[in-house]
């Protein structure tokens, strides 16, 4: 019987072979993208789920009240450890905390006739971290204990590429490294890299014994001042179901510790809490080691698109099978008068359905593995991260091709499966007309098509214009040919030599030392006191040392004063403007000669200038007060301004060769490293840029999809409509009038589905947009140009065929059957 089936169900689909290759490729494109989203999303969720553990771990953040935003701090004050263990003596095992380090330099060889090599290290690369760490973080050892390779001062951990890259293929054990030009560390044990999927992925692990010897931080016993990268996790006792209500548990005795520990004004104002370590991937609200998040929102909508893009291949082959629904009317006639009963006919309907999805299947397959390579770098999925052979995947493609088979060949089974004999075998089985039931659902399911394909267009403009906005925005500074290079140490003389063999080399313009950029992720937050007040007030400045030249360089605008005078230490200030408001003041030249501390110092110094606002952040921030001042020791970068970066590729490389030889002869101990300012701020939106991406693409392949069942319907009217379009042209109707008999339907069809989706289309782009303090309006023409581009694209997929049919010999149509 299944033999029967199968053998019809080739039949079939070779007879109609063109609506057969419709309904292929618009399934096998579906279904590859959704096993494309199913691994992207799977990927995303699975973010530290290699931890045995890890639904008991959590980190700990903290949040102030007093902060304009819902961002929540990650960095701990570096005495909440031991403060913590001494609370919580059944935790102390199970607590540990990791000081990452960012652009650091690792040394390898210099000794008995081996060559110095230098490796300049990336952010996320090398922490310093405990024993302890490796009772709560996974890793697979090649070498070495968890429980003593990090126990003495000055060790170290590599990876197996680490270990590699630094060695080759020796035996690293025992051997040294030296960081940042100042402090060896044996190698004491070799792990395997860290998989893809964590928020974790240190391949250099120093022990934290040596943390307070490098010098990393002098704040061992300040509770107020925190980094970012000096986080702490723990790990709560199994309480199975009740993890959160442990975890809610412990929210609540962190209150009486943030008031034992804090002062009282700071302790008001701060809350800490646990972040489920499976939910930081996922937490827009904070950073992470990876620095990568993706929301929540972002992974639904995946999965939702994916929905869509299946039901819409799915609504082709159901509009296409009750198009055809005529064509096969005299042979379940036949079949009926034979003995097949209904429920025979629905399996053999159902197994055609069945033999199509299954070879789209197999198309899919190899697509989506050809597609992997590009999908993997839109969406920022880390080589080895998604397969697609695996048990899970491969699961999951046969349920979704029973589903879609279920979805596609269901209501074309039963339609077909229900036809009286007597009336199919007479013909009188009519393939449209007003009252046709068939004909209503069709031209339902078009609309529902459409109003997919429209949804997905109208979320393309509206991420269009945001990135163009990005791209273009008011940031209150220049961002074109800015170059920053970073400065690995500040000896007496080393600045002002730099400065002195740069000055003069043709292409520069100006320069200026500071600790970053005027937009940057690594920020010095502080209070201060103003005038005469002993409070310090509800909200905290941003601090942005730099030197007089800062200004001019970056292209800042003073507003009212003067740039303060040159000094190493904190002699003047520059404020910008949402300083000025949130004191209270309107007017730039008010501010000029007002006294204030900050940072906790003693003495007052004068405010001598005001600038005009800048974001010191994306923009997905509001512009937070900024205060500019001189501060030698935070310098950590030199911004240079290029005289022009259109002068061409060679000039720019010779002009890079000639600034990294100057940099090599005041620094030989480490590495240069440079980046242009406009790429580092594009940086700031790549989860939106890829948004867009996403959104263009899978938006292009529903259109597509959408039209090639838009096509074949039409080519389906057009053949049985042979004889009408025969008559009207015999009786005078020109090729314009068939044109528009085809196509104004298909056009009222398009305009009821943007109706339907402009509603659903502004709701859900307008909580998109709600992430970013500065953002578009949405627009009445964005809805008019989807409106417009899907007219279009109907229109233009209706005329190939409606063209067709007008040039046909009337002669030859009145004599077709």
């Amino acid at each position: 019987m299944f033999r029967n089936y199968f053998t019809t169900a080739l039949r079939a689909l070779k007879r109609n072979w063109s609506y057969s290759i419709i309904n292929m490729l618009g399934l096998t494109l579906s279904l590859a993208c959704c096993l494309l989203l199913f691994l992207a999303i799977r990927y995303e969720l699975s973010f530290d789920r290699h931890n045995a553990h890890a639904d008991q771990m959590y980190r700990l953040t903290s949040f102030n009240r007093k902060s304009t935003d819902d961002h929540w701090q990650v960095g701990m004050p570096l005495p909440a450890l031991p403060a913590l263990r001494n609370d919580f003596p059944s935790l102390t095992h199970d607590m540990t905390m990791v000081y990452r380090m960012a652009n650091v330099v690792v040394s390898v060889g210099g000794k008995a006739n081996i060559a110095t090599k230098k490796f300049q290290e990336g952010d996320g690369i090398i922490a310093f971290a405990e024993p302890d760490y490796f009772r709560l973080f996974d890793y697979t050892w090649k070498s070495g204990s968890p429980q003593t390779s990090l126990t003495n001062p000055n060790t170290a951990i590599l990876s197996e590429r680490m270990a590699e890259k630094y060695f080759g293929a020796g035996n690293p054990i025992g051997k040294t490294i030296r960081v940042e030009n100042k402090t060896d560390f044996v190698v004491t044990g070799v792990v395997q890299e860290p998989p893809a999927t964590s928020s974790m992925p240190f391949s250099v692990l120093l022990s934290f014994a040596s943390l307070k010897q490098f010098g990393a931080s002098t704040n061992w016993d300040d509770w107020q001042s925190t980094y970012g990268g000096a986080q702490i996790y723990l790990k709560l006792p199994d309480a199975s179901a009740n993890q959160p209500m442990a975890a809610a548990r412990m929210d609540k005795q962190l209150i009486a510790f943030v008031n034992k520990y804090h002062e009282p004004d700071t302790a008001r104002d701060l809350i800490y809490a646990l972040q489920p370590l499976t939910s930081i991937h996922v937490d827009t609200r904070t950073d992470n080691y990876a620095k990568r998040t993706v929301s929540k929102e972002m992974i639904w909508a995946m999965g939702l698109i994916g929905l869509f893009i299946l039901v819409t291949a799915c609504v082709n082959f159901v509009n296409l099978a009750t198009a055809q629904a005529i064509r096969r009317a005299k042979e379940v006639g036949v079949r009926k008068v034979l003995g097949s009963s209904r429920g025979q006919l629905v399996r053999q309907f159902l197994g055609e359905t069945g033999v199509l999805t299954a070879l789209s299947m197999g198309l899919a397959l190899v697509v989506a593995q050809a597609s992997l390579p590009y999908v993997g770098e839109l969406l920022n999925i880390k080589p080895g991260g998604t397969t697609l052979f695996d048990p899970t995947v491969i699961l999951f493609l046969c349920t979704l091709g029973v589903l879609t088979t279920t979805l596609a060949g269901f209501y074309p089974a039963l339609v077909l499966s229900g036809y009286q004999p007597i009336i199919a075998l007479k013909g009188k089985i009519r393939a449209s007309g007003r009252g046709n039931a068939q004909l209503s659902l069709r031209r339902g399911l078009i609309v529902g098509q459409f109003a997919i394909s429209q949804l997905l267009i109208i979320g393309t403009i509206i991420a269009y214009s945001q990135m163009k906005y990005f791209r273009s925005a008011d940031i209150g500074y220049s961002r074109e040919a800015v170059l920053t290079v970073l400065i690995p140490e500040k000896k007496p003389g080393q600045l002002e030599s730099l400065k002195a063999k740069l000055t003069g080399l043709p292409g520069i313009q100006s320069m200026s030392f500071a600790m970053t950029t005027p937009s940057s992720t690594s920020n010095w937050t502080t209070g201060f006191r103003f005038g005469d007040s002993d409070k310090e007030p509800d909200f905290g400045v941003l601090m942005r040392p730099a030197d007089t030249a800062y200004v001019h360089t970056y292209g800042l605008k003073l507003l009212a004063g003067r740039m303060y005078q040159p000094a190493d230490t904190i002699r003047e200030f520059v404020i910008n403007e949402a300083f000025m408001k949130r004191l209270g003041f309107q007017k730039p030249e008010q501010m000029i000669g007002k006294l204030m501390r900050v940072n906790g110092e003693d003495m007052k110094k004068p405010i001598v200038g005001v600038v005009k606002d800048f974001n010191a952040f994306s923009l997905h921030q509001r512009i937070e007060p900024s205060v500019l001042t001189s501060y030698r020791d935070q310098y950590r970068s030199l911004g240079i301004k290029l005289s022009d970066r259109q002068g061409g590729t060679e000039a720019i490389s010779q002009l890079l060769k000639e600034i990294e030889t100057r940099w090599n002869d005041t620094f030989p101990d480490f590495v240069f490293k440079y980046s242009f300012l406009d790429e580092t701020l594009a940086n700031f939106y790549k989860t939106e840029e890829r948004m867009y991406l996403l959104f263009q693409l899978l938006a292009g392949i529903a259109i597509f999809i959408g039209c090639l069942g838009l096509y074949g319907v039409v080519a389906f009217m057009v053949e049985t409509r042979t004889k009408e379009v025969g008559i009207r042209k015999a009786l005078g109707a020109s090729t314009t009038n068939i044109f528009g008999l085809f196509s104004f339907d298909f056009v009222k069809l398009v305009l009821v589905a943007l109706m339907l989706s402009s509603p659903l289309a502004w709701y859900v782009m307008d909580q998109w947009l709600q992430k970013f303090a500065y953002k578009i309006d949405i627009a009445w023409w964005m809805f008019a140009l989807a409106g417009l581009l899907a007219v279009g694209i109907a229109l233009l997929t209706v005329s190939v065929q409606s063209i067709k049919a007008a040039l046909m010999n009337p002669v030859k149509s009145l004599r077709s059957e």
